[in-house]
Parts: structure tokens; sequence; C-alpha cells
């Protein structure tokens, strides 16, 4: 039990990231836009971003406990830290250019995160392939709100 501890910090973290979302909330401006028929419906962002969420806290917990501080704990972290201010550049700032240049980062950390944790601990490689599938998807409907308004 004592060893499930250590992922309290991991949880936390991905929690305050998570928090952007609450703040900065689609609402009205977002409902406004033209978005493509594939948008999916409003109620399964929260549900799929709950999954992955709790996936990126093991994930980045799992390259943790394999390798201490080092590569693809720090890409973690920026791939949090770009997670959390793509909810501010879109539904804060309403800025879908720079929303669309933060997730196409966000892609990069994503994939050099499952590329550096890949020989420390491939399950926390293989927990992220889910994330990066949804940050592909995320990037396309963000590039098609980007190029229909």
């Amino acid at each position: 039990m004592t060893r499930y501890l250590s992922l309290i910090p991991f949880i936390a973290l991905v929690f305050a990231a998570a928090s952007t979302g609450a703040l900065f909330s689609p609402g009205a401006w977002y409902a406004s836009l033209n978005k493509p028929s594939w948008t999916p419906p409003d109620w399964l962002f929260p549900v799929a971003w709950t999954v992955l969420y709790l996936m990126i806290a093991i994930a980045g917990w799992l390259a943790w406990r394999a390798g201490g501080t080092g590569a693809a704990v720090i890409i973690w972290a920026v791939g949090l830290v770009l997670n959390a201010l793509w909810s501010y550049l879109m539904f804060g700032r309403h800025d879908i250019t720079l929303a669309l240049v933060d997730v196409a980062f966000l892609w990069i950390a994503t994939a050099a995160f499952i590329y550096a944790a890949w020989d420390l601990d491939r399950t926390a490689a293989y927990i992220f392939v889910p994330y990066l599938a949804w940050v592909s998807f995320a990037a396309a409907l963000n590039f098609e709100v980007w190029r229909l308004n």
C-alpha cells in the first residue's frame, strides 16, 4: 500500500492541470462556433478526460518509479503544462490558432513521452497510446474548428 502513496503527487499534478478545464469551460462562445459534423457530443469530453487523466497520472508515476526524474518525466511534465494551457488558450482567450499550435506541441510531447518511456517501463508507454490517439483527434478537431471559423 505504501508503494502507491508516491502516486498521489502525480494525481495531484494531473488534477491541477485538469482543473483548467473547469476554469476555462467551452461556454456560449464555443457553442456558437462552426464545428465539423463529427464533433463528439459535449457529455463525452469529461468522461474521456477523466479516464485519460487517470492514465496520464499512472504513466508519469510508472516512468518516475522506473527512471526517477529523467527525460521521460520531464517530457511528461511539459506535456501536462501544454495540456493545461490548451483550455486557457481555446476557451479562456478564445484563440483557436494558438490552441492549435499548443495541441501540435502537445502531440509531440505525448509521442516523445512514449518514446522516452519505452525502455524504462513499457506499461507507461502503452498507457499513453490512447492519450496520443485522443490528442490526435483533438488536434484534428481543433484544426477543423480553426478552418471553419
